[in-house]
């Protein structure tokens, strides 16, 4: 099927061929007949892709801030590789979409409605129930293609809070504008639209809407002071976009006492304290379609709010909107300057240069509804490949797959076959990038594809271990990205297809800090090493929200089995032996502490006799090393700082080894597991020990629960 993408890294836009989606649960898939192009927003995206460095520099300078704190915790060559690498994403565009329900995910919308969503411009997309919304039989296409864009103004109008008989202004007349007018129109207002195009004006006119056209020299401060009968305005709505602080700062002035601003679009931000302060002003910036956007609980998990409580949702504007239409009290049709096919899309693109269009509609023809629902598309001509040769699939291509694995593994001369995503752009995107034969979104297909022999799986937390099993049953070697699993039961279940299994294929878990450099050499010196040893382990992790999936038990698992694990077993590969036990303590629940095991400190102990503590801290800064290793045996101590330098104090033979730039092992650890499947070794890690840090890991998150 086809999509429209951006690469924020250049701003260029292409129309790609990708596969279907995955359905999922609470989820619809749709077939899209219509889309609608924003003019505003997209055009905002594709000029910021456009811009260089400096200039996107300029434009986020808290991502700065980020990249300056990573450079001092990371170096400066991984950083810019981050900052590439998240630059290299390409983006989705549209969020303006009608069509059929192919797959109604358990919902309670039937197969074959005609249904509106905040989709993006493709053929098939995916998209959550709660920003879906039935289309009445007597709204045509075309029109319901407006309703996401239309609840963006239904939202900074009840925001605004009109009143029959109010005098309010619209600053910017382009979509959303031109919306929000008949809007206010519907709810009894007089309304004064502002804008600099005199065509927008005329349409606005049209819709009832007496104006100011700038470019004429028009006054809007005098002009709303007669609007208004000389008393000022009850409210401003500004949908327009520029980064002038004007259009607020006029706002204030046209305002009467205690009148009412609402920031729809995107504008400067410089307040003065004076134009509020004299009038008691309220200024609101209004949220996207309404409440529950950007509420995981709302729009991921399906999950309502109480209509008792809250009245007007997302969808319920979706609705309101469509209602509008279907009385005829909202009429878009006039808005609509462009119509083009999905083939034509680059074309439709190119109409967004010029300031005077509005509407710019895209059709799919659909012709071919089996074509479209293809789960996986050719990217390259496959690869040649021995019996000896690790032929890999990759299920997940975040930022960290993406970024280093699937180089590491090409490096290592791994033959990449298919990359598995849940959406497909991604694979489509890495794929194509890394040189893979194809793009897939069925998982199914890799596991019985007689060809791949490995699969990488780094998908989300809690698919690890079903996906494991799965590639175990199938007799394939398999490279999980921590963690190997969630929960205990998880565990038995992989030990148990390990070992029915046939082949007994290799496991391998991306443990990567137990291949760096460094720790190599610190494995070296402490071989000759006979007594016990102590370990002091420090994760100066950061911050996460309470609300990121990592910390959600039942998707992330928390901290300590997500990252925490990486530490436990390179203790474990130091010391040389068993762990025989465990104490762990989390910070206390106090007032403000959303999260208390991602604080915590975990005593390990050894067969041997020695004994480690993994100090795993989320509240730390980021002046101090993110990652301190430091044994103390032998009469002396080896203390490692972010991978980067190694130090020996008062230990014979060995002072310091310093790395040009931060190395954790990841390109070793790939190589190492490649090179057991061609040269048929064992698996660089045991099964057994694999199994016994992940065990560990599971147990000390369960202590803190």
């Amino acid at each position: 099927m086809k999509q429209v993408l951006q690469n924020i890294a250049n701003g260029e836009t292409s129309l790609v061929d990708v596969p279907c989606p995955q359905s999922k649960n609470n989820n619809l898939l749709i077939s899209t007949s219509k889309t609608l192009v924003s003019a505003g927003t997209e055009r905002m995206l594709i000029d910021f892709g456009k811009a260089n460095w400096l200039d996107k520099a300029r434009q986020q300078p808290d991502k700065v801030k980020m990249v300056l704190d990573k450079v001092k915790t990371d170096g400066l060559m991984p950083t810019v590789d981050a900052v590439r690498s998240k630059l290299d994403q390409p983006l989705p565009l549209g969020y303006c979409n009608v069509g059929t329900v192919l797959d109604n995910g358990n919902s309670e919308f039937e197969v074959g409605t005609r249904v509106v969503s905040n989709g993006n411009h493709a053929e098939v997309v995916r998209v959550p129930k709660n920003l879906c919304a039935k289309v009445p039989d007597n709204v045509d296409d075309e029109s319901a293609s407006f309703t996401v864009l239309g609840a963006i103004a239904l939202q900074g109008v009840r925001l605004v809070q009109p009143t029959l008989g109010e005098c309010v202004v619209v600053t910017g007349l382009g979509l959303i504008g031109l919306v929000t007018i008949q809007l206010l129109k519907a709810n009894g207002c007089r309304v004064l639209g502002i804008d600099f195009d005199s065509s927008k004006c005329d349409l606005a006119r049209q819709l009832g809407a007496e104006t100011v056209d700038l470019s004429k020299g028009e006054d809007p401060i005098k002009a709303a002071e007669a609007f208004s009968r000389g008393r000022g305005v009850d409210a401003v709505i500004i949908t327009a976009s520029t980064k002038s602080n004007e259009p607020v700062s006029q706002a204030a002035t046209m305002c009467r006492k205690r009148g009412r601003i609402v920031l729809v679009g995107v504008v400067g931000l410089e307040l003065s304290r004076a134009d509020f302060f004299e009038k008691e002003l309220t200024f609101q910036v209004s949220c996207s379609y309404g409440p529950g956007r950007y509420d995981t609980e709302y729009e991921d998990k399906g999950n309502d709010y109480p209509v008792g409580f809250v009245r007007w949702t997302e969808q319920r504007n979706f609705e309101a909107v469509l209602d509008m239409m279907s009385t005829g009290a909202l009429d878009v049709k006039p808005l609509i300057t462009h119509r083009f096919s999905i083939n034509d899309a680059l074309e439709a693109y190119q109409c967004l240069d010029d300031r005077s269009s509005l509407g710019i509609v895209l059709d799919y023809p659909n012709d071919n509804v089996e074509s479209l629902t293809q789960r996986s598309v050719n990217l390259n001509v496959g690869v040649s490949h021995s019996a000896s040769d690790a032929v890999c699939a990759f299920v997940g291509a975040g930022n960290y797959a993406s970024r280093v694995l699937m180089p590491a593994f090409k490096s290592a001369g791994a033959k990449l076959d298919t990359v598995v995503t849940s959406a497909g752009v991604s694979a489509v995107h890495h794929g194509d990038k890394q040189g893979f034969a194809k793009a897939s979104t069925d998982f199914n297909e890799v596991i019985s594809d007689s060809a791949v022999n490995t699969v990488v799986i780094a998908t989300q937390h809690n698919l690890h271990a079903e996906q494991t099993i799965a590639a175990l049953k199938a007799e394939k070697h398999v490279f999980v990205e921590k963690p190997l699993a969630l929960k205990e039961s998880e565990i038995d279940e992989i030990e148990a297809a390990y070992n029915s299994s046939e082949t007994l294929p290799k496991v391998m878990v991306g443990y990567n800090r137990r291949f760096a450099p460094n720790v190599l050499k610190m494995k070296e010196l402490l071989s000759s090493v006979k007594g016990p040893k102590t370990f002091i382990m420090t994760m100066n992790a950061g911050d996460i929200p309470a609300e990121h999936w990592t910390q959600d038990p039942n998707v992330g698992g928390g901290r300590i089995i997500g990252e925490a694990c990486h530490y436990i077993d390179l203790m474990r590969h130091l010391a040389g032996c068993k762990i025989t036990g465990f104490n762990a303590m989390c910070m206390g629940d106090a007032p403000g502490v959303a999260v208390r095991e991602d604080k915590a400190s975990i005593t390990l102990s050894f067969e041997d006799g020695s004994i480690g503590t993994i100090h795993y801290f989320a509240n730390g800064g980021k002046a101090f090393p993110k990652e301190r290793i430091e044994v103390f045996a032998n009469d002396a101590v080896l203390q490692l700082d972010n991978f980067r330098k190694l130090i020996g104090f008062g230990w014979k033979g060995f002072t310091k080894q310093k790395l040009m730039s931060q190395d954790k092992g990841q390109d070793n650890c790939s190589k190492a597991f490649i090179e057991s499947i061609q040269q048929g070794k064992p698996s660089p890690i045991s099964f057994d020990e694999i199994i016994e840090v992940a065990r560990v890991s599971c147990q000390v998150a369960e202590s803190f629960r």
